[in-house]
């Protein structure tokens, strides 16, 4: 019986002999790559961090000690050691399980973790509890080096040092270099740190000075020439400037050596960085040789390694348009936060290297720094997903608003983004972008609109502007943009059915559907621009037919039906309204058509409600 087979828990691994374990991490990657290549996922992360979970499930027990991971997608292994085996073939499915940590799942997962850098804040936040309570677990917070360029995590970082609490940071560190130790000393001293003669012998030192006479002073100033003579040697000493032990680097594919070193910060009873280098991708040559690009991956071929050639969504058009401005103007820049192929910048970064600036995942900083930018007169677009927008709002309203400065926010995976789920639907930027005054927000439908708005955006318009974009690809909808705020998809006297972005589709569909099987003369107004509303074409539509049908996916509160059914009670213009949204929850993940269609989103579910306003009429 293969090793994985016999793991129902991570107390199952705890019998495991080195050898079984190295069977084990084997299997894990085979399991791994035949699964995520039919349901996608998030894969050289994961590839890289199996003896890593393996190591942390053998020295602690999560069902009690809290790991918070960081970003959250190196959380499969975590999952399949978990219980979770068997429901695998479901990740990321309409009601399977989630591609991220969520405690609703199991009681191994203690935080939902979808976006960057805030691990080290939340386990310390876990750990000041466990005190103030007087209760007996540990905290580990998993991170990786990526989310390091995020300002959060040093926040937490700078917290955690200094409040002397008992915690355990992993940097799991991938790719990026944060000091690197250069030279034979460095490498001879962190093979003694990582030993176990050695954690015996200091632990033994150390109990053995504390019941001398004098013995902790004498052990205060041993530890702190100790400290001297290490700066002089190893460059590395960012966190235990900050109040953290270091432990490492340590080799992060050899389990024996994780347990050993996981064992020891879990005895010190302080703030611990435990760095541990491992390989993204590990043990699949297509990841080994590409980890960028099976970071996150559809469906691909598990044998070959080969990845079905994209088709063209609005990224890809995003970038090419991007780069035929910056061709017509010198002033034309690219920001982005960490997301160069996701935000369809690759090419443009490789053409326009002086002009391209990926800050990391630091979004706060990249809406200030194209405040500054556009302050000083260039032309910055900020690619950046809905999602992770909301985390620069503070900026988006004091540096780049107030002043009413020239920043062009290109925000992609707006609405409901799919397999993803809950962390990751751009379902709240409509509401937070419309409140921000001098903010316009445009809404392309098509390819051919998203082309036209962006150039009108960067080029002819002032003031902070968002074009908003799903992701994917376009629906029925090809049309090139009109240059007006909103427009007329059809006329028609008996209902009128508001909506913009690609959900026009669904709206004209629904629309043909009730003229042919109920009769009905249906206008769909869809709206280009939703910030500022332009409420004109809207009071106009809605005093000729008298019922309205707002369709969006997103969250309902501050939503655009919200705003004009609002408007249509100020201008006392009474009519038969239904908003189609998301209402006040959280959507996990499923197909974008799988969600419009539980949502009442899709065709059918516009069609039905226009039935049930139009007998209510």
């Amino acid at each position: 019986m293969a090793v994985l087979e016999q793991i129902n828990g991570p107390q199952d691994l705890k019998r495991l002999d080195q050898r079984q374990l190295k069977v084990l991490s084997e299997e894990l990657r085979a399991f791994l790559v035949e699964t995520v290549s039919k349901t996608g996922g998030h894969m050289a992360s994961n590839l890289g961090a199996v003896e890593l979970t393996i190591a942390i499930h053998r020295v602690f027990d999560t069902s009690k000690d809290r790991l918070v991971f960081d970003v959250g997608h190196q959380c499969y292994v975590h999952k399949i050691l978990t219980g979770r085996r068997e429901l695998f073939s479901t990740l990321r499915q309409l009601g399977g399980i989630s591609g991220y940590p969520r405690p609703s799942e199991s009681i191994h997962d203690a935080f939902i973790a979808g976006h960057a850098s805030n691990s080290v804040s939340v386990a310390l936040g876990m750990a000041r509890s466990r005190t103030l309570q007087d209760e007996d677990y540990q905290v580990l917070a998993l991170i990786g080096d990526g989310a390091l360029t995020g300002g959060l995590s040093y926040e937490g970082l700078n917290d955690a040092g200094a409040s002397g609490e008992p915690l355990i940071v992993i940097l799991n560190d991938n790719g990026m270099s944060i000091a690197p130790n250069v030279g034979g000393m460095s490498r001879h001293l962190s093979y003694i740190r990582t030993r176990a003669s050695y954690y015996r012998f200091k632990k033994a030192y150390r109990k053995v000075l504390q019941r001398l006479p004098g013995g902790r002073g004498l052990y205060r100033f041993n530890h702190r020439v100790k400290t001297a003579v290490k700066k002089l040697i190893l460059p590395c000493t960012m966190f235990e400037d900050m109040g953290f032990t270091y432990l490492g680097p340590v080799d992060g594919h050899n389990i024996e050596q994780l347990c050993t070193t996981l064992q020891w910060a879990k005895e010190l009873d302080c703030p611990v960085v435990v760095h541990v280098k491992t390989q993204k991708g590990k043990g699949y040559a297509p990841a080994e040789a590409n980890p960028d690009r099976f970071h996150g991956v559809g469906g691909f071929d598990p044998d070959t390694g080969v990845i079905p050639p994209a088709k063209e969504d609005f990224s890809a058009v995003f970038g090419r348009t991007m780069e035929q401005m910056a061709e017509e103007d010198p002033r034309v820049c690219a920001i982005t936060a960490a997301m160069v192929d996701g935000t369809g910048l690759r090419d443009f970064a490789r053409f326009f290297p002086s002009r391209f600036f990926d800050v990391g995942i630091a979004e706060g900083h990249a809406v200030a720094m194209a405040a500054g930018m556009a302050k000083q007169g260039l032309l910055p677009v900020f690619a950046v997903y809905s999602s992770f927008l909301q985390r620069g709002y503070d900026m988006l309203l004091h540096d780049v608003a107030l002043q009413n400065l020239h920043v062009v926010f290109a925000v992609d995976r707006a609405g409901l983004v799919g397999a993803d789920g809950a962390t990751h639907h751009g379902v709240a930027d409509g509401a937070y972008l419309s409140q921000i005054p001098g903010m316009t927000v445009l809404a392309p439908a098509s390819f051919q609109e998203l082309r036209d708005m962006l150039r009108r955006a960067v080029l002819q318009l002032s003031g902070p502007v968002a074009v908003r974009y799903p992701r994917g690809g376009e629906g029925d909808y090809r049309e090139a943009w009109s240059g007006q705020p909103a427009d007329r998809l059809s006329e028609g006297r008996d209902l009128t059915i508001l909506t913009y972005g690609t959900m026009a589709c669904e709206a004209e569909r629904a629309a043909r559907r009730l003229a042919a099987e109920n009769g009905l003369s249906v206008e769909v107004l869809k709206l280009n621009r939703i910030a500022p509303l332009p409420w004109e074409p809207v009071l106009e539509s809605v005093k000729k037919t008298g019922r309205l049908v707002v369709a969006e996916d997103c969250l309902a509160f501050g939503s655009v039906g919200e705003q004009i059914s609002a408007a249509l009670a100020k201008a006392q213009v009474c009519a038969g309204i239904r908003l189609l949204n998301l209402g006040q929850r959280f959507v996990q993940q499923g197909t974008v058509p799988q969600l419009r269609r539980s949502l009442g989103l899709d065709a059918q579910g516009i069609y039905e409600a226009a039935v049930e306003v139009f007998d209510d009429k």
